[in-house]
C-alpha cells in the first residue's frame, strides 16, 4: 500500500494530467506539492517507478513524461451493501469491489450506496457511495452508519439527555432516540463521499 505522501503525489500528476492535457514537469510538480528541491521530484518517481505505479513515457513534445499504471495502484474496497440515509435498511454482505480515490484507500475500510435523502444537508444523496472506517467508538457530532435493532443507518451521533441520539440533515427526517432496551452498534464512521454519474 502506497504512503500518503506518495498517493498525493500520484494524485497531482493524475489530475495535473487530466485538466492541462500533459504530464507536469518536475519544476511543476516540484511547485504544485511545495517541494524545496527536484531531488525531492526524483526520489518520488524513482520510487513510484520501482513499484511499477508509473512510468516515464515519450509525452509532450517528444519529452519524457510520467504515466500513471492505474492497475498497479490498489484501489478497491469491498462494496458491503446499502445504508439507508432515510428509514433504516440491512445491510447485506457480498464480494463485489468498487474503485475509491487512492487517498481514501485503506485496509479497514469499506463501502457501501447511500439510499435515501435524511443526510443531503451534508452533501450526501441518494445513490451516493460512502467511505467508511470500521470503528465502534464514535465522538459527538461524527457521521456514523449504526446498526439499531438489526438494521443500519447512516446518521450524525449526539449524546441527549436521556441517551443516545441519531440525528439526520434533512428537516424531513425526525431524530432516532436510541433507548437501553435497543440493540444499538456503531459499525464505522463516515471517511468519504463519492457518486458515479
Amino acid at each position: 500500500m502506497l504512503s500518503p505522501k506518495k498517493e498525493k503525489f500520484i494524485e497531482f500528476v493524475k489530475e495535473f494530467t487530466l485538466i492541462s492535457g500533459r504530464a507536469p514537469t518536475f519544476i511543476e510538480i516540484m511547485e504544485g506539492l511545495n517541494f524545496k528541491s527536484l531531488g525531492t521530484v526524483n526520489w518520488y518517481i524513482v520510487e513510484l517507478e520501482k513499484g511499477g505505479h508509473i512510468q516515464r513515457v515519450k509525452g509532450f513534445n517528444g519529452k519524457r513524461a510520467l504515466s500513471i499504471l492505474e492497475e498497479n495502484i490498489n484501489n478497491k474496497l469491498p462494496l458491503l451493501g446499502i445504508v439507508s440515509a432515510g428509514m433504516p435498511l440491512e445491510v447485506y454482505s457480498h464480494k463485489e469491489y468498487i474503485d475509491v480515490p487512492p487517498s481514501m484507500y485503506q485496509k479497514n475500510n469499506f463501502v457501501l450506496k447511500v439510499n435515501g435523502d435524511s443526510m443531503k444537508n451534508d452533501g450526501i444523496l441518494d445513490g451516493d457511495y460512502i467511505i467508511i472506517e470500521k470503528n465502534n467508538i464514535a465522538r459527538e457530532g461524527d457521521s456514523i452508519v449504526a446498526i439499531v435493532n438489526g438494521e443500519a443507518t447512516l446518521k450524525r451521533y449526539y449524546i441527549g439527555s436521556h441517551g443516545i441520539e441519531l440525528h439526520p440533515r434533512n428537516d424531513k427526517y425526525g431524530i432516532i432516540y436510541v433507548n437501553e432496551e435497543d440493540d444499538f452498534q456503531i459499525q464505522g464512521l463516515l471517511k468519504g463521499v463519492f457518486r458515479k454519474y
